[in-house]
């Protein structure tokens, strides 16, 4: 009987994982409710006097070799203005800064650490520009972009957004003090992240959405949870950074997506041998069921809606570009901020000493 026992449990073990495959270059494979997720992680140098770049870009820059590149950034490193419709942007940052301006003459600086969650609704145009704020020092950058569907019923809400400063983003340290996790959505141990956006499909929490960012340093060992929602979740995991990973004593290759049974509790550990600490990326949630059809900027259910969204765009920009440049930077000097209408609010400690200070589009 203890045999089989064993054997149960080695079986029920080796059933949390259920496939392995390469990360390869370029946008992850995601499952549903998410729609796309890409992890950038760029070297910049030093940026000149006007935040610049070295060299222009040619407007298509993505080499995955290079140690930095402009996307479709001229002289700023970045995604100059552009539209949306039909889904939600999560953008969950590690270091670096970034700028974001909107058709809704929204803007704030963020980065090291905050999270911004946007819903584009019925339409939002926005950019995302990587300032080169540091003139004596690199511009490194790391941050997560991830794509999460709406349903049908809130496709077309009014566009909002949330910023979640780091100093208040939730955050998980095991009992040994090797595991370190960001708990974007969802929630850890008592942790619960800062409220999604209210129209997010991550706001219902029977969809038992969660994004984690989790470190494991040499010698860690961590057992992730299995999901409330059991195996009716998806999740996946990302191995971005490190060497030595192994997932319930399985060893996983780095740049690896695993996508995993949520029902189950899987066990994460990097052997004492490790010269570095492995890092990843984990996206779970209930799948939304319903049709997905995506062209480019927008996603919707019908491929009659998006031509319509196409129409609609065409005819009102959704709400123009009320901004000097398609790929406006703030000043250097300003610091992390976030304008909303005409509410402007600071990383806590900013807050109350620059709560007058007021931000024109």
């Amino acid at each position: 009987a203890k045999e089989n026992t064993t054997k149960n449990m080695a079986s029920k073990a080796k059933s949390a994982i259920r496939q392995i495959r390469s990360l390869g270059s370029g946008p992850f494979s995601t499952p549903e409710p998410f729609l796309f997720c890409v992890y950038h992680k760029d070297a910049y140098p030093e940026g000149d006097e006007k935040m610049q770049a070295p060299r222009m870009g040619n407007g298509q820059d993505f080499n995955p070799n290079a140690k930095w590149r402009m996307y479709h950034g001229s002289r700023i490193p970045g995604f100059p203005q552009h539209p949306h419709r039909g889904f939600e942007t999560i953008t969950a940052t590690i270091e670096g800064i970034i700028d974001h301006t909107d058709s809704l003459k929204n803007g704030g600086r963020y980065g090291q650490g905050d999270l911004q969650w946007m819903t584009a609704g019925k339409g939002i145009v926005h950019g995302e520009m990587f300032p080169l704020v540091n003139m004596d020092k690199p511009n490194p950058t790391r941050f997560f972009q991830i794509w999460i569907n709406l349903p049908k019923k809130n496709k077309m809400v009014q566009p909002d957004y949330i910023m979640h400063w780091a100093e208040d983003v939730k955050k998980v340290t095991s009992k040994d003090q090797k595991t370190k996790i960001t708990v974007w959505a969802g929630e850890l141990e008592g942790q619960k992240a800062l409220e999604p956006p209210k129209n997010s499909w991550a706001a219902y929490p029977e969809n038992d959405v969660a994004v984690w960012h989790i470190e494991v340093l040499p010698g860690g060992t961590y057992t992730v949870p299995k999901a409330k929602g059991g195996n009716t979740v998806n999740r996946s995991f990302y191995f971005i950074e490190g060497k030595n990973l192994e997932m319930n004593k399985e060893k996983v290759e780095p740049k690896s997506l695993i996508d995993v049974n949520a029902g189950v509790d899987l066990q994460l550990s990097v052997p004492p041998s490790a010269s570095r600490s492995s890092e990843l990326l984990m996206l779970q949630g209930k799948p939304i069921g319903e049709p997905v059809v995506q062209h480019g900027p927008f996603v919707m259910n019908t491929q009659q809606e998006i031509m319509q969204a196409f129409i609609d765009y065409q005819r009102t920009r959704f709400g123009g570009w009320p901004w000097p440049e398609d790929d406006y930077v703030f000043p250097r000097e300003k610091g992390r901020f976030s304008k909303k209408g005409k509410k402007v609010e600071y990383p806590p400690k900013a807050q109350a000493e620059k709560k007058e200070e007021k931000v024109t589009a």
